[in-house]
This record gives C-alpha cells, sequence and structure tokens, in this order.
C-alpha cells in the first residue's frame, strides 16, 4: 500500500530557515525597497532645482545616539536569554523599550526644531523628504516597540529562555535593522543637503 504523504527527493534539502525568521527578513527587504525608493526619489527631486538647503535638527544626532543603546541593549538581552539570567533580561528589554520611547520622543522634537526653523511638511520638497524619511522610520519603530512588548511579555511569562530563543533573536534582528536604517537615513541627509 502506498503512502498519501508527498515525499521529497532523496537530494532535496529542507528549509533551513524557521518560517519566522523568513517572515522577518521578507519584511526588512520590503523596507529596504520602500526606503531605496525613497531617498532614490528624493536625489531625483533635488536635481530638478528649487530646493531649500538648512540644517538637519541638532536632536537628529541625539536621536542616532540613543538607537546606539538600544541595539547595545537588545545584543545584551540576547546575551542574558542564552544564559538563563532572567532578570537581568527584562531590565535589558526594559532599557531598549525606554529608549526606543526616548527615540521617538526625539523625533517629535526634532520635527519641532524643524517647524522653528520654517521648514514644514507641506511647502518645499526638501522639508517634505526630510518628515517622510523620518516619520516612516519612526512609525517602524513603533512596531519595533510593539515587537519588543511581544517578547518582554513572553519573557515575564517565562517563555524566553536558552531553550526557546527565536522571538528573541527575531526581535535583535529587527531592532538591528531600525537602528541599521536610521544610520543610512541620516548619513544619507547629512551628506545630501
Amino acid at each position: 500500500m502506498e503512502s498519501s504523504s508527498l515525499q521529497l527527493p532523496a537530494n532535496t534539502k529542507p528549509l533551513g530557515m524557521n518560517p519566522l525568521k523568513f517572515a522577518l527578513w521578507l519584511f526588512i527587504v520590503s523596507i529596504v525597497m520602500i526606503f531605496a525608493s525613497l531617498t532614490s526619489a528624493y536625489i531625483v527631486r533635488k536635481s530638478e532645482g528649487n530646493w531649500l538647503d538648512f540644517k538637519l535638527p541638532t536632536l537628529f544626532y541625539f536621536t542616532t545616539a540613543i538607537l546606539v543603546f538600544c541595539s547595545i541593549f537588545t545584543e545584551t538581552a540576547k546575551y542574558y536569554a542564552k544564559r538563563d539570567d532572567l532578570q537581568a533580561l527584562k531590565l535589558s528589554l526594559s532599557a531598549t523599550f525606554i529608549l526606543g520611547v526616548a527615540f521617538l520622543a526625539g523625533q517629535w522634537y526634532a520635527w519641532k526644531q524643524l517647524v522653528a526653523m520654517n521648514v514644514f511638511f507641506v511647502g518645499n520638497p526638501s522639508g517634505s523628504f526630510v518628515y517622510v524619511l523620518s516619520g516612516l522610520h519612526a512609525l517602524h519603530i513603533v512596531g519595533g516597540i510593539v515587537f519588543l512588548l511581544i517578547v518582554l511579555y513572553m519573557t515575564f511569562k517565562d517563555k524566553i529562555h536558552s531553550k526557546n530563543m527565536l522571538w528573541m533573536e527575531m526581535c535583535t534582528t529587527f531592532w538591528h535593522f531600525l537602528d541599521g536604517l536610521w544610520f543610512y537615513l541620516f548619513l544619507f541627509l547629512i551628506l545630501n543637503r
């Protein structure tokens, strides 16, 4: 009697990545494509002229430093999860959460600095691009904070530990990506003023 289950050929290897990690990487690639298209549009629009030159808000430097610490604390959290130091894991994740919220607050005040410099969302496209790039990144930071809260909740339920690292690794990957994305955007804006 033949088995009704699907058999893979002998030389076929199964997918080497967890499906959730694969979905995360697809999501990251889609975000990269969005920002690549926006920064390309920035360059094209700037070359057409009618471009307002202005200094970037000084708070962007401060919020960049905040994201460096976010990466440090998420990596530290992963380290503690691997060693089953759940108290230190909770503290590291909580610190990342606080810093993520501080980043968003800093971006808000950076926008206020832009308004004080008479750079508005509507008007010259150079200002519009800064608002769109930083705002869209901030929206992804909100998503990262939600992801972080889910992992923090799982930690308090003792579901994150050395034998169950999937969510912690995904959260760390996403936060490192968000941090790297901001560095790219910030450097791009500095070099293309």
